[in-house]
């Protein structure tokens, strides 16, 4: 029996988190993982030219893409110039309407430009002024994966995430969400597969989940 053809799986990390952050996902064959990382952006670069660029990484047709927080926004867009077997989110939004409240009143009034990105020496104090102290806290237990930390990428990404100008969800997008995510809690979420007391880095503590889970969900029509 011929063994079967790869699927290659393409996987691109959250704001500021380095690839490490898929180190504990391990799927068997015939899947191929392939962890994506973040280009340095170009100046004044909308979030469509940039997943342009980025798409060029993808070497594989008919991919499936897994993003994880504003890396789910940015598999999202990369779908729309290539064609994919599927596009998973964890962690994410699938339009602007399902961001808090807190970052609709951010993404309005444009606060997140106040924080001194040429500063950081820790992107634990960017998450902390972003999406509060509780979640700052959770991040800084992971400090080695939010590696991405120069001055020009913080002020795009912060940009390019708060702005995101995506109206409508889309029906074929797969979302996985943790109830306890207090970055993008579920309230304004819908259509989404739950993973109990996941939080916002479920990527990383509840990888098991993802191990048992993924596989069927990828090949699941």
């Amino acid at each position: 029996m011929n063994p079967p053809n790869p699927i290659h799986v393409y996987c691109m990390p959250g704001m500021a988190a380095n690839p490490k952050i898929f180190d504990f996902i391990r799927l068997p064959e015939p899947f191929v993982l392939h962890k994506l990382s973040w280009l340095p952006p170009q100046p004044k670069e909308s979030l469509e030219d940039y997943t342009s660029r980025l798409s060029h990484e993808i070497q594989h047709p008919n991919p499936v893409l897994i993003g994880v927080s504003f890396g789910g926004l940015v598999v999202q867009e990369l779908a729309r110039i290539i064609q994919c077997r599927k596009v998973i989110i964890i962690s994410s939004v699938k339009s602007y309407h399902e961001f808090p409240l807190h970052i609709r009143l951010a993404r309005k009034t444009k606060a997140y430009r106040l924080f001194p990105t040429q500063w950081v020496h820790n992107v634990e104090d960017l998450i902390g002024f972003v999406f509060g102290p509780s979640v700052k806290k959770q991040m800084s237990l992971h400090k080695k994966y939010l590696s991405v930390r120069s001055e020009s990428y913080l002020n795009w990404a912060l940009e390019a995430f708060f702005q995101w100008n995506r109206e409508q969800a889309d029906p074929n997008v797969l979302h996985i969400h943790g109830n306890f995510d207090v970055v993008l809690p579920v309230f304004n979420i819908k259509n989404y597969i739950p993973v109990p007391k996941g939080t916002h880095v479920m990527i990383l503590n509840r990888a098991s989940w993802f191990n048992q889970h993924l596989p069927k969900l990828i090949l699941d029509n």
